[in-house]
C-alpha cells in the first residue's frame, strides 16, 4: 500500500504539488451544510492546508478550526492560509482533542468535518522525520516530534511478540516473524537508529518470492511502525464518534482513509449511526431508537483514475461521508 500525499496545490517553498487526494468530491459532499451563513468546518488533519485552503475558497462565509499534531505542518499551513484572516484558527492537537478544542473555542456544534487520514507528503517528503523507507534517516516517524516514543525506541525495546503483532495488524505484513526474529537478532548487536539499516535487513530476511511482488519490501513495516508510533487507529477510534456529536443537525462530515483497519472503523461509526436501535418487533420505532446518521457514500468512495494517473499516492484512497439528521435523545 503506498502512502498517500494528503496535501496539495503549492507549498509555502514555493515547490509544487499535486491537489489534495479527492478534494472535489470532499467539497462536493460537505457543500450543503457549509453554504449556510456562519458555518464552522473543521478540518481535523491539516498537513499543509491543501483541503483547509479549498474550503475556505469555495465556502466564503464559513470559519475553519484546523487540527495537528505537527508543529512544522501547522507553522507552513499557517502561511498558505494567512490570507483569510481570522476566518482560519490554527490548533496544535490530535484529532481526538476535537472536543475539548470546540470547547475552548466556544464553538458549541459544527456544520462539517473533514477528516484526511495518515502521513502528509511534508512527513514524506522531509528525510529526517523518518517516515520515508526510500531515504537514509533517524527512526523517528512521530507526527508530534515534541512527545511519544519514536520508532528506534519501538524496534529496540517492545518484546518479539509485540513487534509480530504490530506488523501483522498494522502492515498487513505476512512474513512478521521472519522480519522481527532479524530484528531482535540485529538489535542485540546494535540498536536500531536509521531507515536504511532496517530497509536493508527486511530486504535480507524476506525470501525471494516475497520480494517480487507489492513494491518495497520495507512499506509494510514501515506502515506499521508508524500507526503504532502515533497511536493512529486508537486515535481515531475515539475521534470519529467524538466528529460525529460535535455535528450540528444537517452537519456532514467526510474521511478520507488510506488503511484497510483505518476504513472499517469509519464504516463501523457510521453504520451504527445509520442504524435503528429500536428492540424487533415495535409496531411504531420510538424517536429515541431512529438513526442519526444518514449515509451520504454507497460504500467506500475510489478515487479515479485520472486522479491515480497524476497523483499516485491517492490510489489507496477511500472515502465516506455521513450527515447528522437528528440530535440526541
Amino acid at each position: 500500500m503506498e502512502l498517500p500525499d494528503k496535501d496539495g496545490g503549492e507549498r509555502p517553498d514555493g515547490n509544487t504539488r499535486h491537489v489534495p487526494v479527492m478534494l472535489q468530491r470532499c467539497l462536493d459532499l460537505l457543500a450543503p451544510a457549509l453554504e449556510r451563513p456562519g458555518a464552522v468546518v473543521v478540518d481535523c488533519t491539516l498537513g499543509l492546508g491543501g483541503h483547509s485552503e479549498a474550503l475556505l475558497a469555495r465556502f466564503p462565509e464559513a470559519r475553519l478550526v484546523a487540527l495537528d499534531r505537527d508543529t512544522e505542518a501547522l507553522r507552513l499551513s499557517g502561511k498558505r492560509l494567512a490570507r483569510f484572516g481570522d476566518r482560519a484558527t490554527l490548533v496544535h492537537a490530535v484529532y481526538d482533542e476535537l472536543p475539548d478544542v470546540l470547547d475552548r473555542l466556544g464553538v458549541p456544534r459544527v456544520q462539517g468535518v473533514l477528516f484526511d487520514l495518515g502521513v502528509s507528503s511534508m512527513q514524506l517528503d522531509e528525510a529526517d522525520r523518518g517516515f520515508a523507507y526510500a531515504q537514509d534517516a533517524p527512526l523517528d516517524m512521530r507526527m508530534d516530534q515534541t512527545a511519544g516514543v519514536s520508532a528506534a525506541e519501538v524496534l529496540n525495546t517492545y518484546p518479539p511478540g509485540e513487534l509480530v503483532r504490530i506488523l501483522r495488524a498494522y502492515g498487513e505484513e505476512k512474513q512478521a516473524k521472519r522480519i522481527v526474529a532479524a530484528i531482535v537478532r540485529e538489535r542485540e548487536k546494535e540498536p536500531f537508529t536509521r531507515s536504511a539499516r532496517l530497509v536493508e535487513l527486511i530486504r535480507d530476511a524476506l525470501p525471494q518470492a516475497a520480494k517480487r511482488t507489492g513494491g518495497n519490501p520495507a512499506k509494510r513495516t514501515f506502515q506499521a511502525l508508524r500507526i503504532e508510533v502515533n497511536g493512529e487507529l486508537a486515535v481515531l477510534e475515539r475521534a470519529v464518534p467524538a466528529a460525529v456529536r460535535a455535528l450540528a443537525v444537517g452537519g456532514r462530515v467526510a474521511v478520507l482513509s488510506y488503511h484497510s483497519l483505518e476504513d472499517r472503523l469509519v464504516k463501523q461509526v457510521f453504520a451504527a449511526g445509520a442504524a435503528t436501535t429500536a428492540p424487533p418487533g415495535l409496531p411504531v420505532v420510538p424517536e429515541r431508537y431512529q438513526p442519526r446518521l444518514r449515509l451520504l457514500t454507497r460504500g467506500a468512495e475510489l478515487p479515479t483514475e485520472e486522479e491515480v494517473a497524476e497523483n499516485r499516492r491517492a490510489a489507496p484512497a477511500r472515502l465516506r461521508g455521513a450527515e447528522r439528521i437528528r440530535e440526541d435523545v
